[in-house]
């Protein structure tokens, strides 16, 4: 018997984190699955999430986990009501993968080896027999009078009752996730919202100063974004708070977009780092209404006055010292003559030759050193795709469509997207949970396309 002529009742589109729990809860709960994925492997992008170590989800509670994705996570409440953090610890246990907590409530396999995850997933399917072909595109999902049929794909047709789309984003093409179930979603009809990078670095207009900062790392600085150019930035809007998506002040104070306190980084582009990334996508949504420039704040523990008083205790105690050393206790090394080029004045000026005029200069600089934002990096160096299938046409109970009958979704295929710590892999999860048990529930309620028992290969 050759591979069209396998019996399936539920086909996975993708096997990702949220293909491989649909198809391994569909098998669980009595369906006959087949999981179609079109690279060599499964599970790719999980194997690269949390710089390998796969920060799995967070202990945070359901409200407060809701709130990380912004007005759609509303949506999200039924799947964690059905399956959340304490379920997935204990599934992954029960598959020889203990956890651990770390900083922020993150939860990470004890083993820092995102690997064993996928693994745990693979014994998982195994158990309940999911069929699995790797190196197989799905190019169609199959529908005939308003259901669900099978999926077409480049090396056939594959009849079932019921299919999940769970093809992940756009977002790192060569793990699979190159934005095909948008395309597929969209022939049956569905809405695709605006499709943008997320959780991704921005590039900056000043160039040249970026690359003479490359590879400076900052910690414990304020990045405010501003809804205006550089030179327009009025410093006393600056936040001494943070605010955004997932904080206590969701909607800061015009022309404040978002403002941030943490680590980040200077590229040869223009900026990267934590606070860079949580930020991004906010950014990314303010460039389509006019300018969107940054200011970084170097000394955020120190007020304005208090920093004034530091520099002029500096320049009294180091008087006959050179402007450029004085900097090099202020200021990481790579950054001490970007920073004298900025203030324009000389680098071997003796500190007690400093004036009142060349001080306020300084402090300006500390205080709010800007960049013009020109553009993020390309949706394939973005962690995270914004946009995506419509929430309006899914149904939060289920994961199914509204559109098409037999038809799930789950995963970042679907209008979702959060803020690193976990919040993206816990919805796909809890996602994949969902779809593949009412999936299963669905064709077990219709008549089956075939009668014949499944043909397991193994690829």
């Amino acid at each position: 018997m050759n591979d069209m002529q396998h019996t399936s009742n539920v086909i996975i589109v993708g096997g990702g984190a949220g293909g491989m729990m649909a198809a391994g809860r569909a098998a669980e709960t009595g369906a006959r699955v087949l999981l179609l994925e079109k690279t060599r492997r499964l599970g790719q992008k999980i194997l690269i999430s949390g710089k390998t170590r796969c920060n799995l989800s967070n202990t945070r509670d359901l409200n407060d986990f809701i709130f990380m994705y912004g007005p759609n996570g509303r949506f999200l409440y039924r799947a964690f009501h059905h399956f959340f953090q304490e379920d997935l610890v204990a599934f992954l246990r029960r598959y020889g993968v203990e956890t651990k907590i770390e900083r922020g409530g993150r939860i990470f396999p004890v083993s820092d080896n995102a690997g064993d995850v996928v693994a745990a997933f693979g014994k998982y399917m195994k158990e309940h027999g999911v069929r699995i072909l790797t190196r197989s595109r799905v190019t169609e999902i199959v529908v005939e009078k308003g259901r669900v049929t099978g999926v077409r794909t480049e090396n056939g047709h594959y009849p079932a009752g019921a299919v999940i789309l769970a093809t992940g984003g756009a977002t790192y093409p060569a793990t699979g996730s190159s934005g095909d179930g948008y395309a597929m979603a969209a022939a049956l009809g569905h809405t695709i919202t605006g499709l943008r990078p997320a959780l991704v670095p921005l590039v900056v207009a000043e160039i040249s100063r970026a690359k003479s900062m490359q590879g400076v790392s900052l910690r414990n600085v304020r990045l405010t974004a501003f809804q205006c150019r550089a030179e327009e930035i009025d410093q006393s809007f600056t936040p001494d708070h943070d605010t955004g998506r997932g904080t206590g002040d969701k909607h800061p104070r015009r022309p404040v977009i978002e403002s941030r306190m943490g680590e980040m980084m200077i590229t040869h582009f223009g900026i990267g780092g934590p606070i860079t990334l949580l930020m991004s996508l906010a950014v990314v949504d303010a460039l389509v209404h006019g300018p969107v420039s940054v200011s970084i704040d170097l000394k955020p523990a120190l007020g304005r006055n208090q920093l004034r008083e530091r520099l002029q205790r500096d320049f009294d105690r180091f008087s006959r010292k050179k402007y450029r050393s004085i900097l090099r206790g202020l200021l990481p090394a790579r950054m001490v003559d970007p920073f004298i080029a900025l203030t324009g004045i000389p680098p071997d000026k003796p500190g007690n030759q400093i004036n009142a005029g060349e001080r306020e200069n300084i402090l300006d600089h500390l205080k709010s050193l800007r960049f013009n934002i020109k553009k993020p990096l390309p949706m394939s160096s973005a962690i995270v795709t914004a946009g995506g299938i419509s929430l309006k046409e899914i149904d939060p109970h289920s994961m199914a469509s509204r559109l098409v009958r037999g038809l799930y979704f789950c995963g970042e295929v679907m209008d979702i997207d959060a803020d690193t710590g976990g919040y993206n892999l816990q919805a796909a999860f809890s996602t994949g949970y969902v779809a593949g048990e009412h999936a299963a529930a669905c064709v077990r309620m219709s008549q089956p396309i075939l009668n014949s028992n499944p043909v397991i290969r193994k690829t």
